[in-house]
């Protein structure tokens, strides 16, 4: 978790520098879903994501340097400098996209999961989406789709509150339905989503029914989005909510809650989170100065990567 922040905080100080050509969207906040569900998945096994993906790729065991040096457009990305931040993939650990289109990887998920079943593979497929995909028809399409096939598929549905400016609570009427669907068919839950524990205990139960044969799980994990939907604090919208909303939420930071609880339990002390965190910030360091010597794609490759064989 400390070292998606990390990520996160740097992307933010070096963003306006106009250096990286792409659009971004921080995960700050919400670590504590990608870390707590991919701490339950195998190499093997799928994941797709959204827009705000960083913290998935880099959960799922995905390559600091390729993340960077995809920010950059370069050559060296983990999609070879074709997609930005909001198109990575990296097959190697599993991840098998992020998409800019709002639940775009909703039925790519859903379809891993029956071509799983089909190959009667042990593997899982978890999507990861937020609220604002939570509005979308193709997601009560999969959903139902994944129920009547019994498929090893896990949805996980971010809360975060915004989908852009627009309050969950001006889009949707009470819970997701999804929840009032009995275990057998659908395993659910509404959980904090800002306690790694939980989230580990909850996505890892959901894995095992996946694995065991008993169908798809639907993980509603309640977080908070602390940065504008895209870009850096100077580029969000002002008005769509207060400082006292935000400051509220801060001070339920998954890291430092996370943190609190080690220290409490005397499994870490402070000065081993220091050594974490300069450990991370000289990965940090190497990664971006590597990122921007790279080399861009040749202007002659323009067409590869179109299709695949």
């Amino acid at each position: 978790m400390l070292r998606i922040r990390l990520l996160q905080l740097r992307i933010e100080s070096l963003y306006l520098e106009n250096e990286m050509k792409t659009p971004i969207h921080l995960y700050i906040g919400q670590e504590a879903v990608a870390v707590g569900v991919c701490a339950n998945l195998k190499p093997e096994d799928y994941i797709n994501s959204s827009h705000r993906s960083h913290g998935h790729y880099l959960a799922k065991g995905g390559n600091l340097k390729a993340l960077v040096a995809e920010l950059y457009c370069k050559e060296t990305g983990c999609s070879k400098g074709r997609g930005g931040s909001m198109h990575l993939v990296d097959v190697s650990v599993g991840h098998y996209g992020s998409s800019s289109i709002v639940g775009g990887g909703i039925p790519i998920g859903t379809g891993m999961g029956l071509s799983i079943k089909m190959k009667k593979q042990s593997r899982v497929s978890v999507i990861f989406f937020g609220d604002g995909a939570a509005d979308e028809g193709v997601f009560y399409e999969s959903v139902n789709f994944a129920i009547l096939k019994k498929l090893p598929v896990i949805f996980v549905l971010e809360n975060n509150h915004y989908s852009v400016c627009s309050n969950v609570s001006s889009r949707q009427v009470g819970d997701n339905p999804f929840h009032t669907i009995p275990k057998e068919l659908l395993f659910t839950g509404k959980v904090d989503g800002n306690d790694v524990v939980k989230v580990y205990q909850t996505a890892g139960e959901a894995v095992r029914r996946a694995r065991n044969g008993l169908g798809p799980s639907f993980l509603e994990y309640v977080t908070y989005r602390m940065r504008g939907h895209a870009g850096v604090p100077s580029q969000d919208a002002q008005g769509y909510r207060t400082t006292e909303e935000v400051e509220k939420w801060e001070a339920r930071c998954p890291i430092k809650s996370m943190q609190q609880r080690l220290l409490k339990a005397g499994v870490i002390n402070p000065s081993e989170i220091e050594v974490m965190t300069r450990r991370i910030e000289a990965e940090l360091d190497d990664a971006f100065s590597a990122a921007r010597e790279d080399r861009l794609p040749p202007n002659e490759h323009l067409h590869h990567y179109l299709f695949c064989e």
